[in-house]
């Protein structure tokens, strides 16, 4: 049972933007915080961002000022906007559903998504 689905993904050069989206369709989430996680071949999954219900954000040093997560509680939506792409940035990126309170550093996320990928050429 999917119960975030993320799309947006694709395929961009270098430089380019792309928005994803994580919609949890049976508004299960409504009282949690949502992240945006991602993983690369070969590597570990990392916290890419995050925003509490209450609208409160936190990002990974790595996508400051490049990426910007917000969030529609009337849509259950929250998005993942991405600027200035990098090769870097290519990975399958997972949104994800946590109540912890250490939620803003990527922790006690139980809930996930199915993932996008997201391809940066150079």
């Amino acid at each position: 049972q999917v119960l975030l689905v993320e799309s947006g993904g694709g395929l961009v050069q270098a430089g380019g933007s792309l928005r994803l989206s994580c919609a949890d369709s049976r508004r299960t989430f409504t009282n949690y915080a949502l992240g945006w996680f991602r993983q690369a071949p070969g590597k570990e999954r990392e916290f890419v961002a995050a925003i509490h219900w209450s609208g409160y954000t936190s990002d990974a040093i790595s996508v400051k000022g490049r990426f910007t997560i917000s969030r529609d509680n009337a849509k259950n939506t929250v998005y993942l906007q991405m600027n200035s792409l990098k090769p870097e940035d290519t990975a399958v990126y997972y949104c994800a559903a946590a109540s912890s309170a250490a939620w803003s550093i990527g922790q006690g996320y139980d809930y996930w998504g199915q993932g996008t990928q997201v391809t940066v050429s150079s």
